[in-house]
């Protein structure tokens, strides 16, 4: 039901807002009397924001809320200009049905209390957008106009990256620095992770990313937990803190996955995803607040506070991992047979396909493909855009040497790479 009580945020310098009107719900009539993880989850999964899809004014007070409690926590903003935000176009390169428009980022940062130690990073985050009133293929019920609320799906996420905020920003602080980041546009395609690895808002260097998407239905578990063999230290991190938080773990080695960790590890950044499983309510308009396990959303998160501040401690930066499972299967440059290894940016360019990584050991690999690089055509064929990769591939087969004509940094280079198959991998 919507709310008709309203305030006009108007050039929130506590939170770090733009200086411009926003309409917004209050947060004590959405959720009365509610304090902590279940209050997060209640206002961000009320109707009032009718299912914060990505650039949506429901979204944009989502975004709102959260950089107030960043602020309540007293995080310095690290985003663009001194705010807790950093905007993004929302078109993508890779979905078509991308909203369009512009979202946010919210950034903030808790500096590291060793000046030895304070310019490595751990990201906590996960993504606050959702899918809105649905009507589109990401829905599961289809034809079915109605709010999606998206309390699991990733409001729960959302509480734990707040609610580890205020657990560490209470002290004693950690001897590294901690990024704590709510993603938007997850949903049409990692494009809020994918622009912040592309164009961090902050100095140094990221050392470790940890991820929390869907962590609202615990139960008697287990969690599951992705990403331990993209760094050797993470088992060893991983596991007592799991026994002390109380929570029954199933890990799985791949840091590759539909989430915003994949962003991460495509920047050669060791990366935990913490996830409850799915459901029967995921992607429809049942995913409510009234089904999360708020004990569990509390052990979750204690589980999330022990071990970045392990990382934090640490004498040596974790050690990274290439290659820990399978880029997605849309985005891994490969079209059945025919492999090439490429990691598409979710960022829209002129024209190409723009790689925010190659498979380690693949073709493009092993021919000098990199990061950044803009594929322009494939020997005689034009790749204009991610269709056009898709024709080129599906033109040659496995084994075909071909040249690979590329931009970087402005520039126009030409490779030769010999095709793999998929299945060499």
């Amino acid at each position: 039901m919507l709310r008709q009580t309203v305030v006009f945020f108007l050039a929130l310098t506590a939170a770090g807002a733009p200086a411009y009107a926003q309409t917004c719900p209050v947060a004590a009539e959405v959720v009365p009397g509610a304090t902590g993880a279940i209050a997060d989850v209640r206002y961000l999964a009320d109707d009032a924001l009718a299912g914060r899809l990505a650039g949506s004014a429901g979204e944009r007070c989502a975004g709102e809320y959260i950089a107030a409690e960043f602020a309540r926590a007293k995080l310095r903003p690290a985003g663009d200009d001194g705010t807790f935000f950093q905007s993004l176009s929302l078109a993508s390169a890779l979905n078509p049905h991308a909203p369009g428009g512009t979202g946010r980022n919210v950034i903030a940062a808790l500096d590291g209390a060793d000046s030895r130690l304070r310019d490595e990073w751990i990201v906590i985050g996960a993504h606050y957008d959702h899918l809105g009133e649905g009507g589109t293929r990401s829905s599961l019920a289809p034809g079915e106009k109605a709010i999606h609320n998206g309390a699991d799906d990733n409001a729960s996420g959302v509480s734990v990256v707040l609610s580890a905020a205020r657990a560490l920003a209470a002290g004693p602080r950690p001897a590294r620095s901690v990024l704590f980041m709510a993603f938007t546009g997850e949903e049409s395609g990692l494009l809020g992770s994918t622009h912040f690895v592309a164009h961090p808002t902050i100095a140094g260097r990221m050392i470790a990313m940890i991820n929390l998407d869907m962590v609202g239905r615990l139960g008697a578990g287990p969690l599951i937990v992705y990403g331990v063999d993209t760094a050797e230290q993470w088992r060893m991190l991983v596991e007592p803190a799991a026994t002390r938080a109380g929570i029954a773990i199933a890990t799985r080695g791949e840091g590759y996955g539909p989430s915003d960790h994949t962003a991460f590890y495509a920047k050669d950044i060791p990366v935990l995803h913490l996830f409850t499983n799915t459901h029967g309510d995921y992607h429809k308009p049942t995913d409510d607040a009234d089904k999360i396990d708020v004990a569990g959303l509390g052990k979750v998160t204690r589980m999330v506070v022990e071990i970045a501040s392990g990382v934090a401690a640490r004498p040596d930066q974790l050690t990274l991992r290439r290659g820990a499972g399978k880029p997605p299967a849309a985005s891994s440059g490969g079209t059945g047979g025919t492999y090439l290894g490429s990691v598409p940016d979710f960022s829209p360019v002129d024209r190409g396909v723009k790689l925010s990584g190659v498979t380690p050991g693949s073709p493009a690999d092993k021919a000098g493909v990199r990061a950044g690089d803009i594929i322009v055509g494939m020997s005689k064929l034009e790749v204009a855009d991610l269709q056009g990769l898709t024709d080129a591939l599906r033109a040659h087969k496995p084994g075909d040497t071909v040249s690979l004509q590329l931009i970087r940094d402005g520039k126009p280079l030409t490779l030769e790479v010999t095709l793999g198959t998929r299945a060499a991998r």
